[in-house]
C-alpha cells in the first residue's frame, strides 16, 4: 500500500530509500541525526547538525527545483507551513515523490516525525524520538502566564492561532493572548501589543533575531524572556532538550 503523508497525499516511495532531500531545516536535522548518510540535499538554511556537508538547493520558499530533480531523491521532505504549494506541485509533476508534514502541536510533531522516518525514509524510529515523547509527557508548568510572542518587527508580527509554537508554550504554562486571533501570524501594532493584557513577552532569536538590545525596549514595564528559537519552533531532535531549556529561559524573564 502506498503510504500517505500528513495531508493525505499518496507518496510512492520505494521499499528501500537511499537518497533524501529535505527542504525544511528541522526535518534536515531529524534525518541527519536519525539516519546519517541518507541526506542527498538540503536548503541553504539547513544549519543543523553543525558541519552538515550536502548539496544545497536554495531556500525553503525558493528551492531550486531543477537542482532537486538532478539529485535524484527517492523522496523530498517538506512542510505545509514552510514550503509553497506551487513548488510541491511542480516537483510532483516532475515525478519527484514529496512527503509533506503538517505540524501544529507537540503531540502532532512526535507522531508526524515517527511516520515520516518509518514510512517516507524507511528507517527505524530513533531512540531520541522516544526520549522526546517521555520528556514532554513529564513537562509540568510551574505557573501560568499570559504572553505575546513576537516573531518579527517592522512590522510587528506575533504568533496567533493554531501553531506549534503556541502549543509548546502552553504546555510550559504560557498562554498566548493572541491564540484566538483569526490569523496564524497576525500583524499587530506595537501599542496594541503593549495593551493586550499580557504579563510576559517571549522573544525568540528566529526568524527575527531578537536580542537584549533589540526588542525588549519596545515593551516597557513587561517581563521579557529571550528564548532559543530552535527550541521554540523546531520539531526534531531539539524536542528532547526543549522543555528544560525553555523553562530556564522563561524563568529568567525580567523587565529591561
Amino acid at each position: 500500500m502506498t503510504p500517505r503523508d500528513d495531508t493525505g497525499h499518496p507518496v510512492p516511495v520505494p521499499d528501500r530509500v537511499a537518497r533524501v532531500v529535505s527542504i525544511v531545516p528541522s526535518l534536515t536535522e531529524t534525518v541527519a541525526v536519525s539516519a546519517p548518510g541518507l541526506l542527498a540535499g538540503a536548503t541553504d538554511w539547513c544549519a543543523r547538525p553543525e558541519g552538515l556537508d550536502v548539496p544545497r538547493v536554495r531556500g525553503t520558499k525558493n528551492p531550486d527545483l531543477d537542482r532537486i530533480a538532478e539529485l535524484r531523491p527517492d523522496v523530498v521532505l517538506g512542510n505545509t507551513e514552510e514550503n509553497r504549494p506551487a513548488d510541491v506541485a511542480a516537483l510532483r509533476a516532475a515525478g519527484v515523490p514529496v512527503w509533506m508534514t503538517e505540524i501544529r502541536t507537540v503531540d502532532g510533531a512526535l507522531a508526524s516525525l515517527r511516520r515520516m522516518l518509518a514510512e517516507a525514509c524507511r528507517v527505524p524510529v530513533p531512540g531520541w524520538l522516544d526520549e522526546a515523547s517521555r520528556v514532554w509527557s513529564a513537562a509540568v508548568p510551574r505557573r501560568r502566564r499570559a504572553a505575546v510572542v513576537p516573531i518579527w518587527r517592522r512590522p510587528w508580527m506575533v504568533v496567533g492561532r493554531d501553531t506549534f509554537t503556541g502549543d509548546v508554550l502552553s504546555r510550559l504554562g504560557v498562554s498566548n493572548v493572541y491564540a484566538g486571533h483569526p490569523d496564524r501570524y497576525p500583524k499587530i501594532p506595537l501599542d496594541e501589543l503593549n495593551a493586550a493584557g499580557a504579563d510576559l513577552v517571549v522573544l525568540p532569536d528566529e526568524p527575527y533575531r531578537f536580542t537584549a538590545g533589540d526588542g525588549p525596549e519596545a515593551f516597557p514595564g513587561l517581563d521579557v524572556a529571550l528564548v532559543d528559537g530552535r527550541h521554540l519552533t523546531w520539531y526534531g531532535p531539539s524536542l528532547v532538550d526543549a522543555p528544560a531549556a525553555l523553562e530556564r529561559q522563561l524563568a529568567g524573564a525580567r523587565a529591561y
